[in-house]
């Protein structure tokens, strides 16, 4: 677009400028011009610059200098056309997701933020339900940095409670209704939960031990009070509160995959860090992000809060299905979106999804488990739009990032340090490893968990120092770096397998069984052995249609590799257990193989 302005400079009245611009930005009444172009027609001289800066006044201070060191004091704008309001920019100061929300509910009232099959919100009416909220938890006398949890199914009232508790200052712990009652209890108990908002589904957690914990029914079933009902009245304003980055944002639980769900506390700060980089990713006013996964998850969490943070609308899938999930993406034109893996490829699996229209995507994300290359690439070839995976853990440390278009002979990587990340390989001992060494990956960066909630021994055991005193986080993986600087990942180190005195890493042995023409799927877990320590077991999912014998499988694929990898059993399984984000649930595939040799 094509914007003129005039004004003086260097003494040089009634310049004109030719403004080429391709985003405005707002914030706290003041507009930032990022990714422009300003030439300047004075004396044959060119400037190319960013940084302008406008006051409501619309007058225009540019923060440069030209190329003859002639300061240019002020333009005058005659006549410009604006996009919609952001209210971040890359380098922005701190601030809170709850004043964002109310920036937009004054700047663009009627922009959806919210929706999901039975409910729409524009910006103005969430931010006066988030003030209900807030107003409601403030008259029940909890006090910033106390909790909530939240256990249902994922709706426009889950995220209402879980924007207004944030504009109260307190903490979220959203929950999994997956999880058994024993559980649930332990997260109640460990978040110090004040209030429980559920919805009917999970009211059969609860324990009866319970009983005294205030219930709010996010579906005005018989699970607890109405929200309707809970709510402060219509046009109520909460006291404010001031929430420093240090402050706890919510209490996310580990999925729960090795164990016992640890409550992982991520601050104003942490999260901040994720929406100040959402302009990267193409955020703006114009995104309809659809998510699918649940609300307590935080693979969900990283597109929900950059999607609202920047103006767009979230539309919300309260259980995925994939032929439902590509007529939402016709429907609302979709442009962003976070899946799993196993949900990529069920969609690319549907029968009619060539025929579906998917060009309104802008950017496609993934994270949480293990993405095929083979996924990757079918992905990149049908489904219209870029490709982002992310590496990392919700206890924050180091993300790396691959920009699957971008690096299409990288797929089996899960990309670069992400900028501003550090991230290095330790052996067993936290001994730090040189370049092409295999090792556990551990992080540093802005985006840290403040650590584990109540459980101070544990947060320890997650930190590693460097030389300096820097605090790093382990994760558990095991990868090494290519000479570019890609990370590939080998296994979960606590997956490793150690066999006769041989360390076994499960996705070699199940790279090979997955090169069988009958197998789809394939998870190895090791199992105690007297003979050797431990030895592996692998479990298989067939594909559709296909028949063959255990036996027949195994030696195949005996006979592919060496005798420290041979397996000591092969099953075949319907399906194999994963968490509600599709991580393979390996410790339940333990559990079987000792359940059946007892």
């Amino acid at each position: 677009m094509h914007s003129f302005f005039e004004g003086s400079s260097g003494g040089k009245a009634n310049t004109v400028f030719d403004l080429e611009s391709d985003l405005v930005k707002y914030s706290r009444g003041q507009v930032f011009f990022s990714q422009v172009l300003f030439v300047v027609k004075c004396n044959c001289i060119s400037l190319t610059t960013q940084g302008w800066q406008c006051r409501p006044s619309l007058v225009f201070t540019l923060k440069s200098h030209w190329a003859q060191k002639s300061h240019l004091n002020w333009i005058r704008l005659l006549r410009m056309k604006s996009t919609p309001a952001l209210l971040i920019t890359p380098d922005s100061d701190y601030q809170t997701l709850s004043d964002l929300l109310r920036g937009h509910a004054r700047i663009q009232p009627d922009a959806l933020a919210l929706r999901d099959a039975n409910t729409v919100l524009s910006y103005g009416a969430l931010n006066e339900r988030i003030d209900r909220v807030a107003s409601a938890l403030q008259r029940d006398g909890i006090k910033p940095g106390q909790a909530i949890s939240i256990c249902a199914l994922s709706s426009v009232d889950y995220g209402c409670v879980f924007l207004g508790a944030l504009r109260a200052g307190v903490v979220v712990a959203p929950l999994a209704p997956s999880v058994t009652p024993k559980i649930l209890s332990g997260m109640l108990r460990d978040a110090q939960a004040c209030l429980l908002f559920l919805d009917d589904a999970a009211l059969a957690l609860v324990e009866p031990e319970l009983s005294s914990l205030p219930r709010i029914a996010l579906d005005g079933s018989a699970a607890g009070r109405p929200l309707e009902a809970w709510l402060a009245p219509a046009h109520s304003t909460p006291t404010a509160v001031t929430v420093p980055p240090e402050s706890a944002f919510n209490i996310i639980y580990s999925s729960g995959t090795t164990g016992i769900p640890k409550g992982i506390v991520q601050s104003h700060g942490m999260r901040w860090s994720h929406m100040r980089r959402g302009t990267t990713y193409g955020y703006s006013p114009e995104t309809r992000s659809l998510l699918s996964t649940p609300l307590y998850s935080n693979t969900t969490l990283v597109v929900f809060f950059p999607t609202l943070a920047l103006g767009g609308c979230v539309v919300i899938m309260p259980k995925f299905n994939a032929a439902q999930y590509l007529v939402l993406c016709e429907q609302h034109r979709i442009t962003h979106t976070m899946l799993v893996p196993v949900q990529y490829q069920r969609i690319m699996d549907c029968a009619d999804f060539d025929q579906r229209d998917l060009s309104s995507f802008h950017v496609k994300f993934c994270t949480s488990a293990p993405f095929a290359a083979a996924l990757k690439a079918d992905v990149l070839r049908r489904w219209p739009g870029g490709l982002i995976e992310f590496y990392g853990m919700t206890e924050g440390g180091g993300t790396c990032i691959l920009d699957a278009r971008a690096h299409p002979d990288k797929l089996h990587t899960v990309g670069q340090p992400s900028e501003g990340h550090d991230i290095r390989l330790i052996d067993e001992d936290g001994i730090e490893l040189a370049p092409g060494s295999t090792g556990e990956v551990v992080g540093h960066s802005p985006a840290m968990m403040n650590g584990y909630h109540g459980q101070p021994e544990k947060t320890r055991e997650a930190e590693w120092y460097d030389t300096q005193g820097r605090r790093f986080i382990r994760t558990g993986d095991v990868g090494r770096f290519d000479a570019q600087g890609f990370l590939t990942l080998v296994d979960r180190r606590k997956d490793m397998i150690i066999s006769g005195g041989f360390n076994l890493y499960p996705s070699d042995l199940e790279a090979v069984l997955c090169t069988h023409p009958h197998i789809k799927e394939v998870a190895v877990v090791g199992v105690a052995s007297r003979e050797w320590g431990e030895t592996p077991v692998a479990y298989v999912v067939l594909r559709e249609g296909q028949a063959a014998q255990a036996e027949e499988v195994l030696q195949w694929y005996q006979q592919r590799v060496g005798k420290t990898q041979r397996l000591s059993a092969l099953h075949f399984i319907d399906e194999l257990p994963r968490s509600a984000i599709g991580k393979v649930l390996k410790r339940e595939l333990r559990e079987l193989t000792t359940h059946s040799a007892q």
